[in-house]
């Protein structure tokens, strides 16, 4: 698989505001959970998440989430939360660039 952008994280302050607002906009989640919304937009994933942080973040579909994130940190990528689990066969991480802009990783 081509790496491809799957998903946008959205860091909201007030979860029950803005799970409205992209409600209105993309009908009901499939997921809603203290932590976390999520909608699915045409296969495309928009989450809402309540402990994030600054602006949102495009998360890109990988196959290797180790070996692209060694890639990427080798390239001079920087680390701003190293690789978790989020559900069953998916984990995450967030790197940025060398001017600070992040971007995530999702995969195996």
């Amino acid at each position: 698989m081509s790496p491809t952008i799957g998903a946008i994280v959205i860091p909201v302050s007030d979860l029950e505001s803005a799970k409205k607002v992209y409600t209105a906009l993309y009908g009901e989640p499939h997921t809603d959970q203290p932590y976390y919304v999520g909608f699915n937009v045409n296969g495309f994933e928009v989450s809402l998440n309540p402990q994030g942080e600054g602006g949102p973040v495009a998360m890109t579909d990988v196959d290797d989430l180790d070996a692209t994130r060694n890639a990427l940190l080798a390239a001079g990528a920087t680390e701003q939360s190293a690789p978790r689990t989020v559900a069953p066969d998916v984990r995450i991480c967030v790197l940025a660039d060398s001017d600070g802009n992040p971007f995530g990783l999702r995969g195996k």
